[in-house]
């Protein structure tokens, strides 16, 4: 039984609800300058004829999936609609350059999948029964499990993903020149991938760069790549378990849960041979180190290179999360929590900064920098434990955290969680307003560069020219209408609660409606809920993204609270009507599902 709520207290709406509805219209209408741009009528992007290699076909999906998450926050349905048509149309097109093939990248690494394919995440929480989007997420998942005879990535016998390089051709376990042709000059801003690459030996400074542009320089490093790169799994391959997750999403297959757990729990083993450290290579056979040398380190997306260990943990503590979202074990997080310690007691102190190691190679530990807060944000979001809010309070130059900037990066769907957490942390009052006028503020300054944008120059243009411009912006309001927190490449969304509209039978706060997650406790969360508008409005809240929490008990305006177990509740705005809900909640008691409220079993 879905508990009826009345929200029946007069008030004028605070600023910062305004400002939410204002955003959701503002980065709404921001879609069609933005398409109108850049797309043709079949909604292809007007660049250039060919583009060879392995790499791209991530960065234009991510120029659009902001679309079905702004729908999914309550934004009109023909963002909706534009999202799939642009998800269609690069499909296709990138088919035609040769980089798709039956849907999915042919052949790319998980921290670019990760990125590209978190658009489809957002479809399954915008309608979860649109049946092509439905019947893609199986054949995704079929990819990976060995279910798809032609995409034999997985061997299940020793549970790895075959090689880096994998999608819908399998693995790829040598590369050619070609495959590397478009971003070659983007690696000569990289460290070497070795350090005894012949004739480049640079033991003596592990910082060093090499020219990938040279022909002479590049064919080195290609020969090593594919004696010691492209063979066997990495960590990174952890963020595949998002893939199979959102199968199970779905369905409630088991078939897709026990893959996820079989994986993850691989690498826990992995781990444990190899002393307590997660290993960033294993061979075909199994073994650590087989193509190199015997080291536990050197593997692609690994300690070294590209971007060293956060790449690593990235994935780790993503796939944790998927686990303890399956299961309701927060023992999971016991495995990406040891690594960010390993780090963290490493660290030392220089110039009076405390720093910690972000790479390892055949010199040790080297590029010491601070420490990322966003790893221990997300742990303690997922485990609400005393023992990693003491690990984040720890983090020194957190008086910084409330004035640090929204952070877009390529793609516009994340939000710089620390000035979030220091709201909740009671440390930060100006960020729901202040975050909500900068996102404003990048949707004016993204609409200016697109209508200065010669369209003439497109041919010339990077493939990150639409993910940089891209205005529809939801900025923060995933964090202040969910409660959600999660990680760019690959991760799906971890949130508190979720908002539907009860008269539209849709996802996202009703017309007029806005929201503020106040407080996030272990098992409590404090919210207040406006109505901005003239007329009444009925909204449904969610326990969890995907229906996985339960609400135990609901206080309104302070009153006496009542006892509930339901897990979804409904509230009924009179106008210009807001409510504080004090609700007590037990996380992770219940299966996952894409599934509306109304329509789950």
């Amino acid at each position: 039984m879905t508990p009826h709520i009345s929200a029946t207290r007069i008030a004028p709406p605070p600023a910062w609800a305004l400002k939410q509805r204002q955003l959701i219209e503002k980065a709404a209408r921001a879609a069609q300058p933005y398409i109108g741009k850049y797309t043709r009528p079949d909604g292809s992007l007007i660049w250039r004829d060919t583009w060879p290699g392995m790499d791209g076909s991530d960065d234009p999906y991510e120029g659009f999936s902001s679309f079905p998450l702004l729908y999914t926050l309550g934004a009109p349905a023909e963002l909706n609609k534009l999202a799939r048509r642009q998800w269609d149309a690069i499909t296709r097109q990138f088919t035609a350059y040769g980089q798709i093939h039956n849907e999915f990248d042919a052949y790319y690494d998980w921290m670019h999948h990760g990125e590209g394919y978190q658009i489809i995440y957002y479809f399954g929480l915008a309608d979860p029964y649109n049946e092509k989007d439905r019947a893609r997420a199986l054949r995704f998942a079929a990819m990976y499990i060995g279910d798809d005879p032609e995409a034999q990535n997985w061997d299940p016998k020793l549970r790895l993903i075959r090689s880096p390089l994998n999608g819908s051709r399998g693995p790829r376990l040598t590369t050619t020149a070609e495959d590397w042709s478009t971003h070659r000059w983007v690696y000569d801003n990289y460290l070497a991938p070795y350090e005894d690459i012949p004739g480049y030996e640079t033991v003596a400074d592990p910082m060093t760069k090499l020219k990938w542009t040279d022909d002479e320089i590049f064919s080195r490093i290609l020969k090593l790549i594919n004696q010691r790169m492209t063979r066997g799994d990495v960590p990174l391959n952890l963020a595949a378990t998002s893939l199979v997750t959102n199968a199970y999403l779905y369905t409630g297959d088991d078939k897709y849960r026990r893959w996820v757990l079989d994986y993850f729990e691989a690498w826990q083993q992995r781990t444990r041979a190899n002393r307590g450290i997660i290993p960033d290579n294993i061979g075909l056979s199994g073994r650590i180190g087989e193509y190199n040398d015997g080291k536990w380190w050197g593997g692609y997306y690994g300690y070294r290179w590209s971007h060293g260990w956060r790449t690593i943990m990235e994935a780790t503590l993503g796939a944790a999360a998927n686990c303890l979202l399956l299961t309701g074990d927060y023992s999971y997080l016991d495995l990406p929590r040891s690594q960010l310690d390993l780090i963290w007691n490493l660290g030392k102190v220089v110039d009076g900064a405390f720093v910690v190691p972000h790479r390892y190679g055949d010199s040790g530990w080297f590029d010491w920098r601070r420490p990322e807060a966003r790893f221990h944000i997300l742990l303690y979001h997922l485990s609400q434990s005393k023992e990693d809010l003491a690990r984040l309070m720890s983090f020194d130059g957190r008086e910084a955290w409330p004035g640090a900037k929204g952070v877009f990066g390529k793609g516009p769907v994340m939000y710089n969680s620390m000035p979030w957490k220091a709201w909740l942390f009671g440390e930060n009052p100006a960020y729901p307003e202040r975050s909500l006028d900068y996102t404003m503020q990048q949707i004016d300054q993204r609409l200016a560069e697109i209508e200065a944008d010669d369209i003439s120059e497109a041919p010339t243009w990077d493939v990150h020219h639409w993910q940089k411009r891209d205005p529809v912006i939801p900025g923060p309001l995933s964090q202040q209408m969910m409660g959600a927190d999660w990680l760019y490449h690959g991760c799906l969304i971890h949130a508190r609660c979720r908002w539907f509209d009860a008269e539209k039978k849709r996802p996202g706060v009703p017309e007029d409606v806005a929201a503020l997650v106040e407080k996030i406790e272990r098992d409590v969360i404090t919210l207040t809920a406006v109505n901005t508008g003239d007329s009444q409005r009925r909204a449904i809240l969610q326990a969890g993204a995907y229906g996985e929490h339960e609400f135990l008990d609901i206080e309104i305006d302070g009153r006496e609270p009542a006892s509930v177990s339901a897990r979804t509740l409904e509230l009924a705005f009179e106008p210009h009507a807001q409510a504080r809900l004090r609700i007590g909640m037990k996380r992770f008691t219940g299966r996952p599902s894409y599934d509306f409220p109304w329509s789950r079993k």
